[in-house]
């Protein structure tokens, strides 16, 4: 007899699905028949730009150490990191994206007699490092596409042991005011973690978004999560990393694996942290580019989710994903989020101003014809 071996996983594992990520540019090209440079990618809210060529230059210089093994305290990454900040290095936690920070939490903090809080339409990630380790999960409804943080606040229990906030959020855009999150931070008690994460903090930063950093001195009990993967250009270095209180941090990194950032990442995201130019091209870019679809929607007489983020959730009024796989039969990749409980809309990532064109004007070829 043929052993069952989804029985011998662990009651949460067997509960979850595989993270789905955005289709690759190869496998849409081997379907469709198409060149890889026809097709215009906006599903994964990566960087149009590419990588900073400061930071390429330093990958590529480090290749020559590649057989050794990297640093395993990430020494150089945290002591730039913590200049750049002004946080002490003790207060870092590095990870192979933000993603696996957030995984770190859960795995420190969750057990099958704890939960954790999250809101509705929240990033996919949460709900996925909740299961494994068996934890409740306690969902709250969202108001307008965004977090309800009173009654986020309100659904805090006795065994509660995290609750996740995104700001902004993934996939709808949205975000809250200062004033919201410190009101909300007062309300959360002591022994539960408030986990901000901050992976497209950059796109709103200039005053209108908090900045959850400056906030860690007052809460002993918030975490601040943020990535490279965004605004800085290197989603395939896989570089994240955590800002918080040092006991919290001591625990992540007793759990944190040896060496989980490479040699080539780290050195790239240390040059990368030291290139403002990119960073301005990168944010101006992209609020370039989200007016050109705010527009492009508009005229289509199409709604969508206001944004803080470097992507846009569009409401189509309709099923999303015969129209997805329309896009995709024009060589435009963008991303359903009916996984995420938003079965008429799709994301769409800010590309250069190409790209936009070419999935506005097959929005509207599609539409058209229906």
């Amino acid at each position: 007899m043929a052993c069952d071996f989804l029985h011998l996983a662990v009651a949460g594992v067997r509960g979850m699905s595989p993270y789905q990520p955005g289709k690759p540019i190869d496998e849409l090209a081997r379907e469709q028949g198409l060149k890889v440079e026809d097709i215009v990618k906006l599903a994964s809210n990566e960087n149009p730009l590419g990588p900073s060529p400061v930071a390429v230059k330093a990958m590529v210089e480090s290749l020559s150490e590649l057989a050794r093994y990297p640093d395993g305290g990430g020494f150089l990454l945290k002591d730039a990191l913590s200049k750049k900040l002004g946080v002490n290095p003790e207060q870092l936690t590095l990870g192979n994206g933000s993603n696996d920070v957030l995984v770190l939490l859960a795995e420190a903090f969750l057990d099958p007699e704890a939960s954790a809080v999250f809101s509705e339409y929240a990033f996919v990630v949460y709900p996925l490092a909740v299961k494994a380790t068996g934890a409740e999960a306690i969902v709250v409804p969202s108001v307008n596409y965004g977090h309800d943080l009173d009654a986020m606040a309100s659904a805090i229990k006795d065994n509660t042991r995290l609750v996740f906030l995104a700001n902004p959020n993934n996939p709808t855009g949205t975000a809250f005011s200062q004033q919201d999150l410190e009101g909300f931070l007062e309300k959360v008690p002591e022994n539960v973690i408030v986990v901000l994460d901050e992976a497209y903090f950059e796109y709103a930063a200039g005053g209108e978004l908090p900045d959850g950093v400056e906030l860690l001195g007052r809460y002993p009990n918030l975490v601040v999560t943020r990535t490279f993967s965004k605004a800085y250009g290197l989603a395939g270095a896989r570089v994240g990393y955590a800002i918080s209180n040092p006991e919290v941090a001591d625990i992540l990194n007793r759990l944190r694996q040896p060496f989980n950032l490479n040699l080539p990442a780290q050195f790239g995201a240390v040059a990368a942290l030291s290139d403002d130019d990119y960073l301005t091209e990168s944010i101006t870019l992209n609020q370039q580019g989200m007016v050109q679809l705010e527009r492009g929607f508009a005229e289509l007489g199409l709604d969508w989710i206001p944004s803080s983020g470097n992507f846009i959730t569009v409401n189509l009024a309709q099923e999303a994903m015969p129209i997805y796989q329309a896009l995709l039969s024009h060589g435009v990749i963008v991303r359903p989020v009916g996984n995420y409980g938003l079965p008429q809309h799709l994301r769409v990532s800010i590309g250069l101003p190409e790209e936009n064109r070419r999935c506005l004007a097959a929005l509207s070829q599609i539409l058209g014809q229906k």
